[in-house]
């Protein structure tokens, strides 16, 4: 790959200006949930153990481009001293004179958070007189937010250009973990895609039955995609103006040797509430009063034979209405097939968007996946085989 990682820096004595991604939860000026500082300590560690010294460049929340100390970052020094296990300086400022005198006194061992860069109209529109004010703060460029790659921002695409640079240790692992998924996989390659609507998802699909063997289809768009089979899918979700574009992702599919499986046998309900009164019935049975709310055994037996099949795995979105009992159970139980599989070595397992996350947490798959990504818009952009500029600017 064209990017380079920080064992290819000469980071001795130099400043590395490390764009990191530590927009967490703050409540009372407190970080509720630390998750993702303690996903950028690895790379902070290791600038600090090949003795560079690490000046953190971030944005949190959406000041739009004013000074608004309701985001400032400073709450979040105490945490990434923990965290780090070393004391962390603050400027109130991630350019000009405060930046410039924090960062001049910095000295090896140390490590220098920068206030929010959103505080400048210029980082959101990848502004060049602001990437330069923020190269004279150091002499490397590491990037390890993954999930802002796919903005060109300021601190993300053009700072990237004007100093030598790499990925961090977080960003290394998860272009490492797609490239095993999409660029050079083993094969046969299954993605399971999930989620309410086609229409938020068109790139997505169109791009997988281009680059995948198998594409498991589910949640509510599978309705809309029953309903192109001319399918009564009752009073379920289902984008019914969609129907002819689903035809024509699965005309693609057909045409491109992917295979595409879609529930065979449906759970429907009258209403959508735990424990609410269920059914089982095949796919093309739906009541008309009633509404599929998630995929049935059969169909599961059927995801899992073609996991077996499969060497690697990709998966955004869950089967169906996964928040609640029963609707559960489908994505549950074949997120748990490819835990088992993933375990055995059989498997490499690539996972990521918000409602993936939790839904293979609350399956207790999450932890046996090979790897599962927090980058949300950045994970999808990818996986529609989008160029992401923060790591364009890193070739």
């Amino acid at each position: 790959m064209a990017w380079k990682t920080l064992d290819q820096m000469d980071l001795n004595g130099k400043r590395v200006l490390t764009r990191v991604d530590i927009n967490v939860p703050v409540e009372d000026g407190r970080v509720t949930d630390a998750t993702r500082i303690e996903r950028i300590a690895p790379t902070v560690k290791d600038i600090l153990d090949a003795g560079g010294i690490p000046v953190l460049l971030a944005h949190f929340g959406r000041p739009k481009g004013e000074r608004n100390l309701d985001m400032s970052l400073r709450p979040l020094v105490p945490t990434l001293e923990s965290v780090f296990g070393t004391s962390v300086a603050f400027a109130a400022d991630c350019v000009g004179p405060a930046a410039e005198a924090a960062a001049g006194a910095l000295h090896p061992g140390e490590v220098l958070l920068l206030e929010n860069t959103r505080f400048h109209a210029g980082e959101e529109k990848n502004d060049a007189e602001l990437a330069q004010a923020m190269a004279r703060l150091g002499d490397v460029y590491c990037n390890d937010a993954f999930s802002a790659a796919h903005r060109a921002h300021a601190s993300t695409e053009a700072l990237a250009r004007l100093l030598p640079s790499c990925a961090g240790r977080l960003m290394q692992a998860e272009l490492s973990a797609l490239e095993a998924a999409l660029g050079n996989p083993d094969r046969p390659v299954l993605a399971v895609v999930g989620g309410a609507k086609v229409s938020t998802k068109l790139d997505l699909l169109s791009n997988l039955v281009e680059k995948v063997d198998i594409l498991v289809i589910g949640g509510g768009m599978a309705n809309t995609f029953l309903a192109a089979q001319g399918l009564d899918v009752g009073k379920s979700l289902c984008e019914h103006e969609m129907t002819g574009t689903a035809k024509e992702i699965a005309d693609k599919a057909a045409a491109g040797g992917c295979e595409i499986l879609l529930p065979r046998d449906v759970v429907v309900a009258r209403e959508f509430k735990a424990g609410a009164a269920h059914e089982v019935v095949k796919a093309e049975d739906c009541p008309a009063d009633a509404m599929i709310l998630d995929a049935g055994p059969d169909s599961v037996a059927h995801v899992a034979q073609a996991l077996d099949r499969a060497k690697t795995l990709i998966w955004n979105g869950p089967l169906g209405a996964f928040e609640i009992a029963p609707f559960d159970a489908a994505t549950n139980a074949a997120a748990a097939h490819a835990a088992d599989l993933s375990r055995a070595g059989e498997l490499v397992s690539v996972a990521g968007g918000g409602d993936t996350v939790a839904a293979l947490n609350k399956a207790g798959a999450a932890e046996s996946f090979t790897y599962i990504s927090t980058a949300g818009g950045a994970f999808l952009e990818w996986m529609e085989g989008k160029t992401l500029p923060g790591v364009a600017a890193l070739g």
